[in-house]
């Protein structure tokens, strides 16, 4: 029987790929014209990068639209998590108009 011995550092965090990515995909909700997200996350050590798909209200101006996304999972996920985003890949799936639901007229 053989035994391995694993150095731990104490108080050491670790957080999932997939709970960052949750994280982010919230974060970029809070992001005016932002209707839907889905971020998936690569996390190496103390760093984070990122890949967001998202849903736009039409006609919101998509480039800088995406770029305040950029800024704010960076700002974000490095706030809630601790970890430095390296980069963060923007593409825009759908532009969506909102339309106001319809009234019964009595």
């Amino acid at each position: 029987m053989t035994a391995s011995l694993v150095a731990v550092q104490p108080g050491l965090t670790t957080v999932a790929d997939r709970a960052v990515g949750r994280i982010a995909g919230r974060a970029a909700l809070e992001v005016p014209d932002v209707l839907g997200a889905e971020v998936t996350a690569r996390v190496t050590g103390g760093v984070a990068a990122l890949d967001a798909r998202l849903d736009l209200r039409y006609p919101a101006p998509v480039a800088s639209t995406a770029a305040r996304v950029r800024a704010h999972l960076v700002d974000r996920v490095g706030a809630l998590t601790g970890l430095r985003v390296s980069v963060v890949d923007v593409s825009v799936d759908v532009l969506r108009v909102e339309t106001a639901a319809a009234g019964r007229v009595l």
